[in-house]
C-alpha cells in the first residue's frame, strides 16, 4: 500500500466513524517528516481514543502496519505515526489551539472523498 493509499484509507475510515473536519495534506514536498498528514476531530475525548484505537486495528488488519502512538494519555490529541503517514486525531479545542491546518497550509490538500454526484 502506498503512503497516499494509506492516507486516503485512514481518512475514509475516520469519516465513516463520524470524525469531523477530516483533511489529508501532502507535505512531502515541504517537509521530511512524512509524505502526508491526516487531520481529524473527535467530538469528545472518548471519541478521540476510540477513533485512534479502531484506526490502529483496521490498518494493522489490512496492512500489518504498527504505528508509533503518542498522546494517548493527553485526552485531547493522539498521533499515530506510520512513517510516511502521520494521523492526528484531536478534540475540537486542541485542533483549534494547535491549528495544524494553518501551520501546514503550504502543503497540498488531497481529495480523499469521492466527488459528489451531479
Amino acid at each position: 500500500m502506498t503512503s497516499l493509499d494509506l492516507a486516503k484509507k485512514s481518512a475514509l475510515f475516520l469519516d465513516e466513524k463520524k470524525a469531523e473536519r477530516v483533511n489529508v495534506i501532502k507535505i512531502e514536498d515541504i517537509s521530511s517528516l512524512a509524505d502526508y498528514f491526516v487531520l481529524a476531530t473527535g467530538i469528545s475525548t472518548t471519541h478521540v481514543r476510540s477513533l485512534a484505537d479502531e484506526l490502529e486495528e483496521k490498518v494493522k488488519t489490512e496492512d500489518g502496519a504498527m504505528p508509533r502512538v503518542e498522546g494517548y494519555r493527553s485526552n485531547s490529541w493522539i498521533l499515530l505515526d506510520y512513517g510516511n503517514v502521520v494521523v492526528h486525531i484531536f478534540t475540537q479545542e486542541a485542533r483549534d489551539f494547535y491549528d495544524l491546518d494553518r501551520l501546514w497550509a503550504d502543503g497540498t490538500k488531497i481529495q480523499w472523498q469521492a466527488p459528489a454526484a451531479q
